[in-house]
């Protein structure tokens, strides 16, 4: 799985040192909660969109609520999510991607 960020694979924070297996790719985590926002992200977006994989995730946003455009070959998810201070989701919401013109 491809990310966007080059620190914290969900906050690009470069602080820390915690490195976890997601998908079959090693990604770099700030703290334990980013770890647990990211996976029940991963899972989320899954689900939703009933892939069995995530080639590439776009994140953008705080942790006020972020804003994620998720891709498995020519398809396409896009979603805002906010998390608990324990890493769960808070609240999801399917973003409607525009059809480019």
């Amino acid at each position: 799985m491809k990310v966007n960020y080059t620190g914290c694979a969900i906050c690009d924070s470069a602080w820390g040192n915690l490195w976890e297996v997601v998908e079959g790719t090693r990604l770099f985590f700030c703290c334990a909660v980013c770890v647990a926002q990211f996976r029940n992200l991963v899972d989320r977006i899954k689900a939703e969109a009933r892939w069995d994989a995530i080639d590439n995730l776009i994140i953008e946003g705080d942790r006020r609520g972020r804003l994620c455009t998720a891709s498995r070959g020519a398809q396409s998810y896009s979603c805002r999510v906010a998390f608990n201070a324990e890493g769960a989701i808070r609240s999801f919401r399917t973003e409607t991607i525009p059809s480019p013109t």
